[in-house]
């Protein structure tokens, strides 16, 4: 037991120096382009979809924070909301990168979530169809859930990187006892044994309105511990604080619940579909 938690705690401490430049990075392309972003999306409803699914797909869930406000206030259609919410990475992306994934294997991930997301957006619209309305002033809000907007990109990429170190270390020790009392042969029988549950549990695991869910997600995959459908299933209903927002600023709760519902059973749905056609 005791080496299990050592273990847990030297492996997060390895990847901390490559979390904290990632989200130097990272914090960087937010405050540079986040009012851009957002010029983009009010001034092209009509391809609204494909430029959420892309736009969505920058790191963090600071974007899908953006989007939520965006709906509420009528200058986005939900096919965009719903775009930017299916191809957020949230914390995927700089964990990955911190443990050194295979560049190919992250573009497929981020490509099959930014295609996702641009589809499902486009048929939501279709359906839906919602009065749009431009606004001259609408309501700003800081878009990131780590930090507040004037503490500048070093302080908040500290405060980030210990934030994510701190979720990881959990989800590490976790992980590590889980094998230990379990089994890793028993454990890794239960969750990959095509156990259309799980599907539904990674799906749910995503909605945790912080980046929490995508830690833990992205932690079991790169543990071998859940398959590559049952990760897809969580990581695309993970939009961060996106939907804890969108129930905030959005008055309409039927909206609200129609859009969470799309998320999470498009989430089981494709995850099942890819591990069906890995298989």
């Amino acid at each position: 037991m005791e080496e299990c938690l050592l273990d847990g705690l030297i492996d997060t401490l390895k990847i901390l120096p490559y979390l904290l430049i990632t989200f130097l990075l990272l914090e960087f392309i937010e405050h540079k382009f986040s009012k851009k972003n957002k010029e983009i999306l009010s001034k092209n409803k009509k391809y609204g979809p494909f430029l959420g699914g892309l736009l969505g797909a920058l790191p963090q869930c600071g974007f899908s924070s953006m989007a939520a406000n965006l709906f509420s206030a009528r200058v986005i259609t939900m096919g965009t909301l719903i775009a930017v919410f299916l191809s957020t990475s949230d914390e995927m992306l700089p964990i990955m990168i911190s443990e050194k994934v295979d560049i190919l294997v992250l573009i497929k991930i981020l490509g099959f979530k930014v295609i996702a997301g641009i589809i499902i957006g486009f048929i939501v619209d279709l359906f839906y169809r919602r009065k749009l309305e431009e606004h001259d002033d609408i309501k700003e809000i800081c878009e990131h859930d780590h930090c507040s907007c004037n503490q500048g990109i070093f302080i908040s990429s500290i405060k980030h990187t210990l934030k994510i170190g701190l979720f990881i270390l959990i989800a590490n020790l976790l992980i590590n006892v889980i094998i230990f009392k379990v089994g890793e042969e028993n454990l890794s029988n239960l969750l990959l044994n095509g156990n259309i549950v799980t599907y539904f549990l990674s799906s749910l695991v995503g909605l945790i309105p912080n980046c929490a869910g995508s830690v833990i997600i992205t932690e079991l995959y790169l543990s071998n511990m859940i398959s590559v459908g049952t990760m897809l299933a969580g990581l695309l209903t993970g939009s961060g604080i996106g939907i804890l927002l969108l129930f905030r600023s959005n008055k309409n709760l039927k909206e609200n619940l129609l859009i969470l519902s799309i998320i999470y059973f498009v989430g089981v749905i494709l995850g099942i579909i890819v591990d069906l056609i890995i298989k």
